[in-house]
């Protein structure tokens, strides 16, 4: 046995405390007169943006938005059948990404007391600058677990050093040919998955980490 060809998997994940939460608001207000309605959603928005906007300039928060306002009608019916008048809803939609969930779970506790303020969900993540830098050391870390595995493979053997042929993306590297694969190695980039519990919206301010991993598959020539 001179020479063998071994395909392999390496993964790697990290976990990170996140860095960022936005969390998004909506301020809603309801009535039988259109005018009237969008005159008190405006009017109740004002201050969830000022409270926002103050935190902008001290650094607590750290970027935010809002929607246009939309406003729809309906015509309800009784319970005997009978539709009634139109009934006006409006709503204006932020969003706002505070720097430290203990700033963010003061400033809930203040405006979801307010008058027409609905808080919603919360997206916890990471800055840029940080989730690159992650990914780059787990995608290396991820390599570095194929390599391993492969040495692994080929002393089991009784063979020596393994070289490298094709790394890839999970799923893309085809079935092995008859003959081991020639030439200069074909590399490319390690797949990232930022992951974090999926559901519903969450009302949780303590958040769990961050799992970031990378999974590769590596073809090797053990000789």
């Amino acid at each position: 046995m001179s020479e063998v060809t071994v395909t392999v998997r390496g993964e790697h994940e990290a976990r990170v405390a996140p860095e960022r939460a936005t969390i998004h608001v909506s301020v809603r207000a309801d009535g039988a007169d259109r005018a009237g309605v969008v005159d008190s959603v405006m009017h109740l928005t004002e201050p969830v943006r000022e409270s926002i906007t103050a935190r902008l300039d001290t650094g607590i928060v750290v970027d935010w938005s809002s929607k246009r306002l939309s406003v729809r009608a309906e015509r309800p019916w009784n319970s005997e059948g009978t539709q009634l008048a139109p009934v006006h809803y409006a709503a204006v939609d932020l969003t706002a990404t505070f720097a430290e969930a203990s700033a963010l779970s003061l400033w809930v506790s203040e405006v979801s007391a307010w008058d027409g303020v609905e808080v919603g969900w919360v997206d916890w993540h990471l800055t840029a600058e940080t989730r690159s830098r992650v990914e780059r050391e787990v995608a290396a870390q991820a390599v570095g677990a194929a390599v391993t595995r492969a040495q692994a493979y080929a002393t089991a053997l009784g063979l020596g050093s393994v070289v490298p042929v094709e790394i890839a993306d999970v799923g893309l590297i085809a079935p092995a040919p008859v003959q081991p694969l020639a030439g200069m190695p074909k590399m490319r980039g390690a797949m990232m998955q930022e992951s974090q519990d999926v559901g519903g919206p969450s009302m949780d301010y303590e958040p769990d980490e961050i799992v970031i991993s990378a999974t590769v598959e590596a073809r090797f020539v053990a000789r």
